[in-house]
């Protein structure tokens, strides 16, 4: 044996009902002595009894050892290599492989052009210039945020606790904000004491955090057709099965969702139910009652979104009203409405599992974002915080009426007309496919977000997502009725 190599050898009843055969040849079970080889070493590997970085027989060794000729292992080492198995290093010999190859999110999953990619309108979005169009991203401009206030909390926090500004938060988060985030949330109905709501440091982290806490890999997740394309993304990314079921103007399709949870036992349904994107829909209390029904009968926990709650004229159900933060977690952040800069969010959740999520944080991130909190609290604490939602919402309900009518005259038509919030989810002319109207667009530096991107189906290959706050520069409707004038 080769010094310094691990030797690997056959079962001697194998090797006497083998006769030695050349690479490509099958052997009586089927398989090409290539394939044996291959599968011993991969064995082995799994075994651990090859370790990352040992060193492989020399090929002349194995094949001696194993009873093939040398152009056999020859194969099989340049496959194995060619797996990412084992590593060729020219000289010294093979090595196993140190580390598997890293996640590739667009590799999980079915193959999608890159105009209906999350991950395309995502990249689009927030690597646009400064004088780019934006109607696909999902945020406001910086114009219509609360600049002075935040720059004034920043003032009070750089004069104040020195903590603020350089500690750790506590594993919770910062116990004003939470009392206070229990005080809103009451106000649409949900019971949380502070001990049952645990910052974040946004919602997507919520979203994460929760994943990590509740799924195994190859677990199944419900999702709406269409929802939240970052949804799709976050499950890609915990290598989890996603199902989806279509979406109506008053929540997910009640029928459908039923057939999908006996068929499909998914251990999570992810879903916002205040204002839904990229809809702009809003649950109704029958679907509400109805969904926990069958989430009870099914033992579904439901991860209910509600980053868009500041948006709303008059509070739509919420899901953990109904259910008393049983089966149903509640989400929430403070990057819509105040800054996206502040990466500030929470989850809110029964006492046993904010126990357990607590830890996962603590694990993961170790302490919370304290100087995000503090912001937050001292904006959300001054009267002038709902003056500026007051404003916003108005300023909203006009937009969505102009941007409506410009679209409508062009033949984009929406799907409902959105009781609140940013988005008009718009159905196109037939004929006309929003990929590649997406790609069109970003030549003129405008990111548009194509129906497919929200659709784990692709069937909204005529659909498009407009941000009205984004969609007020007469350079997007041109550009459209460019589009339209193409057909």
């Amino acid at each position: 044996m080769v010094h310094g190599a691990v030797r690997i050898t056959m079962d001697n009843s194998a090797q006497a009902k083998r006769p030695e055969v050349e690479t490509g040849d099958e052997t009586g079970a089927g398989q090409s002595r290539t394939a044996l080889v291959m599968t011993t070493i991969r064995q082995r590997i799994a075994g651990r009894s090859l370790t990352p970085g040992a060193k492989l027989p020399s090929v002349r060794s194995l094949a001696a050892s194993l009873k093939v000729s040398v152009s056999t292992v020859v194969d099989a080492y340049d496959r194995l290599v060619a797996e990412g198995a084992i590593t060729s290093r020219p000289g010294s010999g093979f090595y196993v492989a140190n580390q598997t190859a890293p996640l590739a999110l667009s590799e999980i999953g079915p193959k999608l052009d890159r105009a209906v990619d999350p991950f395309w309108v995502s990249r689009q979005s927030l690597e646009a210039a400064e004088n780019d169009l934006k109607p696909g991203c999902g945020w406001l401009p910086p114009s219509w945020l609360p600049e002075d206030a935040i720059r004034r909390s920043l003032r009070t926090l750089s004069r104040g606790d020195a903590t603020a500004l350089s500690d750790y938060g506590p594993p919770l988060g910062l116990s004003p904000l939470r009392r206070l985030i229990s005080r809103r949330m009451a106000e649409h109905g949900i019971e949380a004491p502070p001990n049952q709501i645990m910052l974040t440091e946004s919602g997507t982290q919520a979203i994460d955090l929760l994943c990590r806490f509740l799924l195994e890999t190859g677990d199944t997740v419900l999702i709406d057709d269409p929802c939240y394309f970052n949804f799709q993304a976050l499950l890609r990314a915990h290598r989890a099965k996603i199902v989806s079921v279509p979406y109506t103007p008053n929540g997910p399709d009640l029928d459908l969702f039923a057939k999908t949870l006996a068929e499909h036992r998914p251990r999570l349904y992810i879903t916002n139910s205040g204002i839904h994107n990229p809809t702009g829909a809003t649950l109704s209390p029958v679907t509400a009652h109805r969904v926990l029904k069958l989430a009870e009968q099914f033992s579904l926990t439901i991860i209910e979104d509600d980053i868009f709650a500041d948006f709303e004229h008059v509070a739509a159900p919420r899901l953990a009203a109904f259910d008393g933060l049983d089966r149903v977690i509640h989400i929430g952040s403070f990057s819509k409405t105040l800054s996206a800069s502040a990466r500030c969010g929470f989850i809110a959740a029964k006492p046993d599992w904010i126990e357990g999520l607590t830890d996962l944080k603590i694990a993961t991130t170790f302490g919370g974002g304290r100087l995000a909190a503090e912001l937050v609290h001292d904006v959300l604490s001054d009267g002038g915080y709902r003056k500026h939602l007051d404003v916003l919402r108005a300023r909203l309900s006009r937009a969505t009426v102009e941007v409506s009518g410009k679209l409508q005259k062009l033949g984009i038509t929406p799907w409902i007309e959105p009781q609140a919030g940013m988005f008009l989810w718009c159905r196109l002319p037939d004929g006309l496919d929003a990929g590649e109207i997406a790609r069109a667009a970003l030549a003129k530096n405008i990111v548009l977000a194509p129906g497919n991107v929200f659709s784990a189906s692709q069937s909204f290959g005529g659909f498009m997502r407009f941000n009205v706050s984004q969609s007020l520069d007469d350079r997007l409707f041109d550009m459209l009725r460019e589009a339209l004038a193409r057909r």
